[in-house]
């Protein structure tokens, strides 16, 4: 699998905080998608479907070569056989909605069709991305492509990117924030679900989680129980029921499985 990412300059960067490039498909079949808090745009270049696996086996969803996908709550699972030739854009969270051109919590825990928001240039950008040699290529493609969205930007509610910025302490909660920005709970919560997709406390969740498997990878064999402390879990019990209610895993599994993967993914095994 070679997987590269690239990192746009402004100001795009302040929207999308990388793109990437993987090709030669791993040698699981499968893989499941864990939460991040943001959305992320991908293209398959080498067939123009996309496959979404529901993760209780609900069936698969098809979708055309070039989707969006929104913020989840919970994990999905992909077909690792289209890993010949994908790249995509992962953009910052509360940033996508002004290049996407609708608001993320529309697309909430869904994949939609990029020709659905882009009907006038989705397929221009998946045929100008196939013609494309290198992944050099494709970046400057999707650059291109994303400015000329940018420059028909909207800007969202002040508050968002506030609020984000003090999501980032384990220790603060959704109503001290709400005070410090003047706003009622109610008006956070529903100003926040539209511009980032989740509510703040789910990306509180999502986004402590994310930080706990980031550790764990740093410590190697880690001590859950201080790490749970470390991270703003009450315990170690706390931490494993939150990691199993977003990824379907314990924090063990789930931490062998997503070594030498793109970030966000889980190596699922056969059968």
């Amino acid at each position: 699998m070679l997987y590269l990412a690239h990192i746009p300059g402004p100001p795009l960067v302040s929207f999308v905080e990388y793109m990437w490039s993987l090709s030669d498909a791993p040698s699981h079949a499968a893989e499941r998608i864990v939460p991040s808090g943001t959305l992320e745009l991908v293209i398959n270049l080498e067939e123009d479907e996309i496959r979404i696996y529901d993760p209780d086996g609900g069936g698969v969803r098809r979708f055309s070569g070039a989707v969006v996908s929104g913020a989840y709550r919970r994990f999905f699972v992909i077909d690792t056989r289209e890993h010949a030739s994908v790249v995509g854009v992962h953009f910052r969270p509360g940033r996508a909605g002004p290049l996407l051109g609708v608001p993320p919590g529309a697309l909430a825990d869904q994949h939609v069709d990029l020709e659905t928001l882009w009907p006038e240039s989705a397929i221009e950008l998946r045929d100008r991305l196939c013609a494309a040699a290198r992944p050099a290529d494709r970046f400057a493609v999707l650059e291109q492509m994303l400015l000329r969205r940018l420059s028909r930007r909207r800007d969202g509610h002040p508050a968002v990117p506030l609020a984000l910025g003090q999501l980032e302490n384990p220790d603060v909660t959704i109503g001290s924030i709400a005070t410090s920005l003047r706003l009622s709970p109610r008006r956070l919560i529903e100003v926040f679900t539209a511009e980032v997709g989740m509510t703040p406390k789910r990306l509180a969740r999502v986004l402590r989680f994310q930080r706990a498997l980031a550790l764990a990878r740093r410590e190697g064999p880690p001590d859950w129980g201080r790490l749970a402390t470390a991270c703003g879990y009450f315990d170690q019990p706390h931490l494993i029921h939150d990691v199993r209610e977003l990824t379907g895993m314990s924090p063990v599994s789930l931490l062998r499985a997503s070594e030498r993967v793109k970030d966000n993914h889980v190596a699922l095994a056969e059968g």
